[in-house]
């Protein structure tokens, strides 16, 4: 029997994720200030799929020597809640109630450092590829569960990186199908997130 997707709520965990956790958090100044979801693309190295290097980076383990591109990453110290990788995978790194280090400087609806009020979703890929089905599916199923286990979260409020800090951030960038998720979560999300801030 397949397990039903739920998040324990004691512990901000989602039953179905492998758990790989970040020390890259904190507490929120506002325990049950969670108000907003911020879709992100990663890929490490950029533009390569289904490698480790991202748990590597989000657990600050990765080695500056095995790609020149880690030269310049490496002592980061960032995470996200979730990833979902382009098989589907779901990896969590910081419990929803906490405050994960994915957003940066950011501003939403006049409300600055998002991370403080946001849970932060990475998708594996790029700005310029189309994400995978399952992708969608499980971005999907997630984003059900979030609304239905923190009812602060404004059931339209789902944005991009790109769109809370504009000047810095490209993610998750052209081929993400914000029409596509509007419909399948029966919410009007406006295909230009820009319209949100």
């Amino acid at each position: 029997m397949k397990k039903k997707v739920a998040i324990n709520q004691k512990h901000g965990l989602l039953n179905h994720a492998r758990q790989h956790p970040s020390p890259n958090f904190d507490e929120r100044p506002k325990k049950d200030d969670i108000t907003l979801i911020v879709i992100h693309n990663i890929s490490l190295p950029p533009g390569k799929f289904g490698e480790n290097w991202i748990d590597k980076l989000f657990t600050n383990q990765l080695p500056k020597n095995k790609h020149p591109f880690f030269t310049e990453i490496y002592t980061l110290r960032v995470s996200s809640h979730l990833l979902i990788r382009r098989d589907g995978e779901v990896v969590q790194y910081v419990p929803f109630h906490k405050r994960a280090w994915h957003a940066g400087l950011s501003q939403f609806k006049g409300r600055k450092v998002c991370n403080d009020f946001s849970i932060g979703i990475e998708l594996e890929g790029t700005d310029d590829q189309p994400f995978t089905d399952i992708q969608y599916t499980q971005l999907e199923i997630i984003i059900r569960q979030l609304h239905h286990a923190y009812p602060s979260l404004k059931k339209g409020n789902i944005t991009g990186h790109e769109h809370i800090a504009p000047e810095r951030k490209t993610d998750p960038g052209p081929f993400f199908d914000w029409k596509r998720l509007s419909i399948a979560l029966d919410k009007d999300l406006p295909a230009n997130a820009l319209l949100q801030i």
